[in-house]
């Protein structure tokens, strides 16, 4: 295996991981919302409405994976 593959895999169960407890925590809201016919928006969306969106989380996730790659790029590369 290439010096990347573990730290890729690790990166790809923090991203499934992240993913599965989103999906699962819409699912339970989505159940929840099903027994009252009109739910209020709760109060952390309302606040953070950023914070639990999963395509954000993969987006900064790759970008401190792209970050730690280019630094240890570089500091392979100097003598």
């Amino acid at each position: 295996m290439g010096i990347w593959a573990w730290p890729l895999v690790f990166v790809i169960f923090i991203i499934s991981g992240i993913g599965f407890y989103a999906t699962w925590r819409i699912m339970v809201f989505d159940r929840k919302r099903q027994e009252v016919n009109d739910s209020p928006i709760p109060q952390t969306m309302k606040e953070h409405p950023f914070v639990l969106n999963p395509i954000i989380w993969v987006y900064l996730t790759a970008l401190v994976f792209v970050t730690i790659l280019i630094a240890y790029y570089v500091a392979s590369s100097s003598y």
